[in-house]
């Protein structure tokens, strides 16, 4: 009864920050734990991303979704140090991030996952996982020297693994290569390992591609756990049904650019959204005057055909 009181908490008190908030692109969060301004980045003459502002409620999980090419994963690389942007600026818990490397931003609290996992095959599992910790005093080459100075630490990452790992169903892997694993394991290995961290805000690419649907509900269940453990999500995915299912609050992105922010609900019926998505064709269903003419049209078409062979 606790636990299930603790979920809907949370939950609410996430859903309560974005209460009377505009759903309008940029709009300001009551407690963003990442505020990002006018980040552009150009590959040549395409501009891939050009984000004017956006900000991410501490404490929720925010969806970023929009059409394939829309500039989501490059977005990503950009806020992860995994790749540099030509112009902008982002913080995080109010600390500048632009040119900082991607392993000190995941030693501020700020981690990711990828849309193909990276977990190193030629590794076993527990090795991925003790990987994933961060400042290891067994790595510097003096400190190595002397086992006395590093082997209680070790023992504590060892333990937080394990914990990890139990957690994550994957404990009777630990002993088996990664590249041993399915790709749902892969993706279970790879978000475990980025809790190894005890990061603040946890950013997943494309969290379900490749998994098969035995999986699914269970890394459904990882996402909102993470939640409910006090981080903040910040997830890409292309499922509008896991979107709906899972995010407070959802932001879209097509052509590089932040078209819409609102309730996942909301967004559904955006006609922003679904002309990003299917082109505003599809937005309303043809008159009868549009139908006529276009039998029109095709029937002339066939005539002159016709007589063109005649």
């Amino acid at each position: 009864m606790h636990a299930d009181t603790t979920v809907t908490s949370k939950k609410a008190a996430a859903l309560a920050a974005f209460e009377g908030i505009d759903s309008e692109p940029g709009v300001p969060k009551p407690d963003p734990i990442l505020v990002i301004e006018k980040v552009v980045r150009r590959f040549g003459g395409l501009t891939a991303v050009d984000v004017d502002h956006v900000e991410v409620q501490r404490g929720s999980i925010t969806a970023l979704i929009g059409p394939n090419g829309a500039g989501k994963t490059t977005f990503f690389n950009q806020l992860t140090g995994f790749d540099t942007a030509d112009e902008g600026s982002w913080s995080f818990n109010g600390k500048p991030l632009r040119g900082v490397p991607a392993h000190r931003v995941a030693r501020s609290g700020m981690v990711r996952t990828f849309q193909l996992t990276k977990a190193l095959s030629k590794l076993t599992v527990m090795e991925n996982m003790r990987l994933g910790a961060q400042n290891q005093r067994g790595e510097n080459f003096f400190r190595a020297l002397i086992p006395g100075s590093w082997r209680g630490q070790e023992d504590e990452i060892t333990e937080r693994a394990e914990e990890l790992l139990e957690r994550f169903k994957l404990a009777a892997k630990r002993d088996d290569f990664a590249g041993s694993l399915s790709g749902g394991q892969r993706k279970l290995l790879e978000m475990a390992r980025a809790l190894m961290v005890g990061p603040e805000l946890v950013m997943l690419d494309e969290p379900m591609a490749g998994v098969n649907p035995a999986l699914t509900q269970s890394l459904l269940g990882h996402v909102k756990d993470l939640r409910e453990e006090g981080m903040t999500v910040l997830f890409v995915e292309h499922d509008m049904d896991m979107v709906r299912d899972i995010s407070d609050w959802v932001i879209v992105m097509a052509q590089g650019t932040v078209i819409a922010e609102g309730p996942p609900d909301t967004i559904m019926s955006d006609n922003r959204v679904i002309d990003a998505y299917l082109g505003a064709h599809h937005d309303a269903p043809m008159s009868v005057e549009e139908a006529e003419e276009q039998l029109q049209e095709a029937e002339a078409e066939l005539e002159a055909e016709i007589e063109e062979k005649a």
